[in-house]
């Protein structure tokens, strides 16, 4: 089912302000129904599920996903990836200049990926032999103190 015009803003609306109300009057619903417009809204799947799979665009803009951070890893252990730092030139003067990461870095992205890929796994052996001994705390039932 297609959104109309006011149900697509209300929903735009809504994941900018995450206020169900507020989406509803500033999409142009009656700011006396407002809110129950506003909840009403969003339980139609058609809207939810259009709030949902815009939710999850920006999310993935935004954040990182598993294989961007393994290829960023990927191309700074293989030296492929520079980094600019400040050059000062004498009289104040400095520009921009790219080298490329120091061994430390490249040293801390093999790490992680080896990590990533179970490469390192540290174990710990523990031998030993303890003995159990149970304490009967609780008693027989009878009264010894009477």
């Amino acid at each position: 089912m297609k959104l109309t015009e006011k149900q697509k803003r209300f929903a735009d609306y809504f994941i900018e302000t995450g206020n169900a109300a507020e989406a509803a009057a500033r999409a142009g619903y009656s700011k006396k129904t407002a809110k129950d417009i506003g909840h009403e809204n969003l339980n139609k799947p058609h809207i939810r599920e259009y709030i949902d799979v815009r939710i999850a665009e920006k999310d993935s803009k935004r954040i990182a996903q598993q294989d961007e951070v393994l290829e960023f890893l990927t191309n700074v252990l293989r030296g492929e990836e520079q980094e600019q730092f400040p050059l000062g030139l004498g009289m104040g003067e400095q520009k921009l200049v790219k080298k490329e990461l120091d061994g430390s870095d490249r040293i801390k992205a093999a790490e992680l990926l080896g990590k990533r890929y179970g490469m390192w796994v540290d174990r710990q052996q523990i031998d030993g032999t303890m003995g159990v001994q149970i304490i009967d705390d609780i008693g027989d039932g009878t009264d010894e103190s009477g």
